[in-house]
């Protein structure tokens, strides 16, 4: 693959559905991703997602299960432009009945706001990686882990 970067991050995300939306934070391009993150070394994935929402979304979650895993091959903007390989772990997760969408102490560089976006418009949306949107709809205990490649168009 071309210009490929020479490291693999691990990262996990949380896909939180509450009557019908999905939560997810909003990026300054106006695109949406899953809240979470990479995990810190010496932390569990699952520690690492905690942290990552709790800086991100203001709360932790409650971590019902590992619903996929895929390889993900995201466009970096660094000097020069690559593409980092990422494993992503997406755990179906939900938060308390009381949470309001709003950005934790330590958001993302480019995240913006964090908001629920209803699943009836998803495909409407920018989504990334774009993966997810088949993903969260076929979200049932009975999918495959491992989704394979994931693409960001």
């Amino acid at each position: 693959m071309e210009n490929l970067l020479d490291t693999i991050r691990n990262a996990a995300r949380a896909i939180i559905i509450r009557d019908g939306k999905l939560l997810v934070l909003k990026k300054t391009d106006g695109s949406y991703t899953l809240p979470g993150g990479a995990h810190d070394p010496g932390e569990t994935i699952e520690q690492g997602l905690q942290r990552e929402c709790l800086e991100e979304i203001g709360t932790h979650v409650r971590i019902n299960r590992l619903a996929y895993v895929g390889d993900y091959f995201k466009p970096k903007q660094s000097n020069p432009p690559g593409i980092r390989h990422q494993v992503e772990f997406l755990f179906d997760c939900c938060v308390s009945d009381d949470y309001i969408a709003q950005s934790g102490h330590h958001p993302d560089k480019r995240q913006i706001d964090v908001v629920w976006l209803d699943l009836n418009g998803l495909e409407t949306q920018t989504l990334y990686p774009v993966t997810l949107k088949k993903c969260i709809r076929e979200l049932d205990e009975n999918t495959p882990v491992y989704i394979g490649k994931m693409t960001h168009q």
